[in-house]
This record gives structure tokens, C-alpha cells and sequence, in this order.
């Protein structure tokens, strides 16, 4: 299984994601991802650094007859997105991914693939290892903690990095460059949890959303996939309205920056109401099957009984968590106007949890527009502040604005034209890249961005084109023997 990527071409490329699959590396858990990098350059005998907010920067000096080049930072993050499916038996800080080849792609096993960003930095590892590659003056820095809050690009210092050009290996699609990306914004929000005793002469069942696709909430936000969290409470609404339902607990969803894939609740139901509450979930299951029929094929909600708990949710504070969950904006909530095609405002309802302590709601709000990103934020916490809920916003990031006159965009394009008889796409992501953040601390850095073709990341369906990765790499080299000389 894992090792048929080892006899694919090219091969050192590979070899060196392989590797970083066969080390853990979930967000809020690298240490042994940073520790694997740092023996990596020091093997090299190469300078290598990790900083207080755990990057790792590895420097390499020019190869003879490129020292008066331009220096590049080849940058990508060591952290993935940890998504399995509910029946896929995996502990992402300690197992290994495993992979396998379906066709022209290579995904994994049950779980994500982690070539978001495990193909960049295995680029730029098989760079630092080369021996026959031209190139100018490089720094690889390997970020950490990029899915959950860019926290390594936040806490990357001035003065570190030497370098004039970013190369941000992050993005998806082969063929195209991206030169500007969304800005961000996390709200997370609270519930105190109030309960009462469970009513007598109820029955309990657990509600479970599956089978929904997910995805990486701003790549894959336009394609108008299902929202586990918003599907479930627009049922538990209408059952607590008609059937007396009563709501004891609820998890679903899982990281700010995955679209929902999976919801659970427990709930309470009289005894006289639950042939009808059950009609009508199935009634339910079929409206969202036909309303997503074209995006989430494999949709299934049902109900199996469980043990009855001893309490539930106060009947006020289930009214206006279930009222503030329905009424919060999802999705895309504007087209951009500047770059026709892209989404320009969203927002993803990525997380609804309660236990004793607390109700917590986590939503990840984008826009390429400062301006909007402000307002969608006041909106939501408007919804949630009369709700009763304390709201917090933070992580907020800014975008990366397009600059066309960019000299490092029209030294890759014309690489690429001579390369394929083609110029390749220019374009700005809906979803955040660190160069906006890392762009901050080094201004005078010319930025762009690109990658190999993957699909569904931040979800189990997670895959990467094999092809398009022969194309990244050889177009990465070239690059890298045209960099323009220093002046």
C-alpha cells in the first residue's frame, strides 16, 4: 500500500513525502515533524534554525555560478488537517498515513492524505538535498501550526530571512500562479450551560448527520456542499416546535477550517410523540437527499435509541441555541466583482459542542475584502450576542493583495510558456495562504504561489494528481536556474 509511492517519478520527490507521512505531524502536535526537519537539514550539513514559534529554517547557498541570483525562501507548512472517517480505526499522533495509488491519483486509507502542504515541503526537501540543481541563495522555512491559525507565520520575526522571493508551495491547481488570497477571522462563541432534569415518559435517541463530503472550508465553500451542523439544527428546530423534543447534548463538526462533515445529538422525545418525530426526521432525510442530491450523494440521517440522560438543555437556552444556529449566515456569502469566478466573502459554520461546562460554536469567516470580513463578523455576533452568547473574535489575518507588475510572476510565466506552450493562469484563492502574514514582517518580498493539482483537502477524500506533480517539480527547477540576478 504506502510504499507503491516510492517507485513514482519523480522519484526523490516522493521519497521525501513518504517520509512525512510516516511521521505525525496534526496541527497543535509537531514536535516530532519539527524535531524530523531539524535532524533533516543538520544531516544536510546544512544551517539550520527553529524559532520560538516552532519553524524550522533550513539555508542553503547558492551552487557555483548562481551566487549573484536572488535569494528564494521555498515555503510551505509542516502541519496537516487530521480527518478520518467515523469508521476508520486511526490516531493521528501516532500512525502513520496510509496511502495507495487509485489511478491518477494517490489518497489514503480512511483519512486525509496530508499533501496539503506535505508536497511543498518535499519540494523544497528534495532542493536542499540536490546536488545537481542551479540554483541561487535558499532558505526553506517550514511553518508550523498553519491550519489552525497561521501561528507560524504570525510568529516569524524580521530579520531572520535573508531572502528577496517567496515561492509559497501551498496551492492546488498545477497550471496556475496565485497572487493574492482571502484574509480571515475566527468567532468563537459560548453558551453557558443551563440544565434541568430530564421529563419524565421520554425516550432517548441519538441523531447522527454522516456521509456529507466536508472539505476544506475555502476551497471547497462554492461548490455548495452540505453543512452537517446547519442540516441538524434545522431539524432539531422544527422537532422541538412540533414533537416536544428536548436536547441534551450535541457534537458536531470538527475544525474551524473543514466544512462539517459528521453531527451528533442526544435528545429527548414523549413517549406519545416519537412515531411522528421519527416520520418526520425520515421526511428530513429525504427533503436534504433531494435539495443536495448533486453534492452529498451519500448523505444518511438517522436515529438509534441510547440510554436516557438525566438532563437536558433549559428549555430557554435550547430556543436560542437552536433559533442563533439556524439564523447564522453559512457558506458563500458574496461572488467577487474583481475576479470573476472566485468567492469573495464566506463563511463556514465548522464546530457546535456542548458539555456540562459550556456550549461552544466555532465559525471561520473569509473575505479578499477587509470591509466585508468586518461586517460579516458583526453580523454573526449580532446573531449570537441576542442569543444570549458571549462572542470573541480573533486570529484574524490579513489577505495578500495581487500585485500584477510582479517580476517573479513574469519570470514563472514565461518558464512555464516555454516549458508547455502555455501561460499559465493567474489567479487569487478563497482560501488563506500565509504570504499575506508573512508578507507583513517582509515587505519587500515578491510572492507567489503554487502547486501541484489536489483535490478535497482537510477531508478523507484528500488526493493529489499524480502527474501534475512530475509538472510541479520540473517547473519548480526551472524556476529556480531563472531567478533574475540581484541588483
Amino acid at each position: 500500500m504506502s510504499k507503491e509511492i516510492l517507485s513514482l517519478e519523480p522519484k526523490a520527490v516522493w521519497a521525501n513525502f513518504y517520509s512525512l507521512t510516516q511521521v505525525p505531524r496534526p496541527s497543535k502536535h509537531e514536535d516530532k515533524i519539527q524535531a524530523f526537519m531539524v535532524k533533516f537539514g543538520k544531516d544536510l550539513g546544512l544551517e539550520t534554525i527553529k524559532d520560538e514559534a516552532g519553524n524550522v529554517i533550513i539555508k542553503k547557498p547558492a551552487t557555483k555560478g548562481m551566487e549573484d541570483r536572488m535569494g528564494v525562501i521555498m515555503q510551505g507548512h509542516l502541519d496537516m488537517v487530521p480527518q478520518k472517517n467515523s469508521d476508520t480505526d486511526h490516531d493521528f499522533e501516532k500512525d502513520p498515513i496510509e496511502t495507495f495509488v487509485d489511478g491518477e491519483w494517490l489518497t489514503a486509507n480512511g483519512t486525509t492524505l496530508g499533501a496539503d502542504n506535505g508536497m511543498g515541503v518535499a519540494a523544497a526537501m528534495t532542493v536542499l538535498q540536490s546536488t545537481d540543481i542551479a540554483h541561487g541563495p535558499i532558505e526553506a522555512l517550514f511553518t508550523s501550526d498553519e491550519e489552525t491559525g497561521m501561528f507560524g507565520a504570525f510568529g516569524l520575526k524580521a530579520g531572520v530571512l535573508d531572502g528577496d522571493i517567496l515561492l509559497n508551495m501551498d496551492s492546488e491547481d498545477e497550471g496556475e500562479l496565485y497572487v493574492g488570497c482571502a484574509g480571515g477571522i475566527d468567532a468563537n462563541i459560548t453558551f453557558k450551560n443551563k440544565t434541568t432534569d430530564t421529563p419524565k415518559d421520554t425516550v432517548a435517541f441519538k441523531l447522527s448527520m454522516k456521509g456529507l463530503k466536508g472539505g476544506h472550508s475555502g476551497m471547497e465553500i462554492i461548490l455548495g456542499r452540505g453543512n452537517s451542523n446547519k442540516l441538524l439544527f434545522r431539524f432539531l428546530k422544527h422537532a422541538a416546535k412540533n414533537f416536544g423534543l428536548r436536547l441534551a447534548s450535541v457534537d458536531g463538526g470538527s475544525l474551524r477550517n473543514a466544512i462539517p462533515r459528521e453531527s451528533f445529538a442526544v435528545v429527548v422525545v414523549p413517549k406519545e410523540n416519537v412515531d411522528a418525530c421519527a416520520a418526520s426526521l425520515k421526511e428530513f432525510e429525504a427533503t436534504f437527499k433531494a435539495e443536495l442530491s448533486e453534492v452529498e450523494p451519500d448523505l444518511v440521517f438517522g436515529a438509534e435509541p441510547c440510554n436516557l440522560p438525566k438532563k437536558v438543555m433549559k428549555g430557554k437556552l435550547q430556543n436560542r441555541l437552536i433559533d442563533a444556529i439556524y439564523a447564522c449566515p453559512n457558506g458563500v456569502i458574496r461572488m467577487s466583482n474583481a475576479m470573476p469566478g472566485m468567492v469573495e466573502t464566506s463563511i463556514n459554520l465548522a464546530r457546535v459542542y456542548s458539555d456540562e461546562n459550556g456550549i461552544l460554536i466555532q465559525a471561520l469567516l473569509r473575505s479578499s475584502v477587509n470591509s466585508a470580513k468586518d461586517d460579516l463578523a458583526e453580523m454573526v455576533t449580532s446573531v449570537f450576542t441576542l442569543a444570549g452568547a458571549k462572542v470573541v473574535l480573533e486570529g484574524q489575518y490579513p489577505g495578500w493583495k495581487p500585485n500584477m507588475d510582479s517580476p517573479i510572476l513574469k519570470t514563472m510565466q514565461g518558464v512555464y510558456n516555454k516549458m508547455y506552450g502555455k501561460i499559465p493562469k493567474v489567479m487569487a484563492i478563497h482560501a488563506g495562504l500565509e504570504c499575506g502574514l508573512l508578507g507583513s514582517n517582509y515587505p519587500h518580498w515578491d510572492m507567489i504561489s503554487f502547486g501541484p493539482t489536489i483535490r478535497f483537502p482537510h477531508s478523507p477524500d484528500e488526493k493529489v494528481k499524480i502527474d501534475t506533480v512530475t509538472k510541479f517539480w520540473d517547473f519548480t527547477v526551472e524556476t529556480l536556474k531563472n531567478i533574475p540576478v540581484k541588483k
